[in-house]
């Protein structure tokens, strides 16, 4: 990996951690506060990549408030199970009240 994407992912890595607990954000609204609009599948493959680094990936969803991204984590229901701990509704991979819960970088930092 060339170095301006580590520094990119840091940079994910960063926003993700902000995120409040009981609140989400997406992929692209996470991609257009690093100036990077176009780059919301980077944003995932930074999510992927964020074991170990104590990043609430689980918060971080597409646009439309769907958990895209679970079968990234351990068992069948990982993703879902830590965001209902914090008290988001899910129902069939869909996040309830998304407009409600959801967190976006750009307005909040």
């Amino acid at each position: 990996m060339q170095p301006e994407t580590l520094n990119f992912f840091d940079k994910v890595y960063e926003v993700a951690k902000q995120i409040p607990f009981g609140r989400v954000s997406s992929y692209g609204a996470i991609a257009n506060y690093l100036g990077a609009t176009r780059s919301a599948r980077m944003v995932g493959y930074a999510m992927n990549g964020s074991s170990g680094k104590d990043v609430p990936a689980h918060r971080v969803v597409n646009k439309k408030g769907m958990l895209t991204g679970k079968h990234h984590f351990d068992g069948t229901n990982l993703m879902q199970q830590l965001l209902e701990s914090e008290g988001v509704e899910v129902i069939e991979n869909q996040i309830q009240n998304f407009q409600k819960v959801f967190w976006d970088p750009a307005k909040e930092l």
